[in-house]
């Protein structure tokens, strides 16, 4: 799960919000879908992913997404692990 902020002043991925959500900081405004798209392909990013890998489940118009990201296993959990403490 990601916990998208539009509109931020510079884009990073990483810092908790709730028990498993990753924050993702986008400067593109939730408008059109905009913040959305900027925050999946921030995300394939930052795990080091092609963006056609990261796909949004639920969360469309809501600030909290859930995602789905192709890889593998183990070490997208240890780099969530991860975003989730910076």
């Amino acid at each position: 799960m990601i916990r998208v902020r539009p509109g931020s002043a510079r884009e990073s991925v990483g810092g908790a919000y709730g028990e498993h959500a990753v924050v993702v900081k986008v400067s593109a405004r939730a408008v059109d879908g905009k913040a959305t798209e900027a925050a999946l392909r921030a995300v394939a990013a930052a795990f080091g992913v092609r963006r056609a890998d990261v796909r949004l489940v639920s969360g469309a118009t809501s600030r909290d997404k859930v995602i789905e990201i192709l890889g593998d296993h183990q070490e997208l959990t240890e780099r969530a692990v991860a975003l989730r403490m910076t």
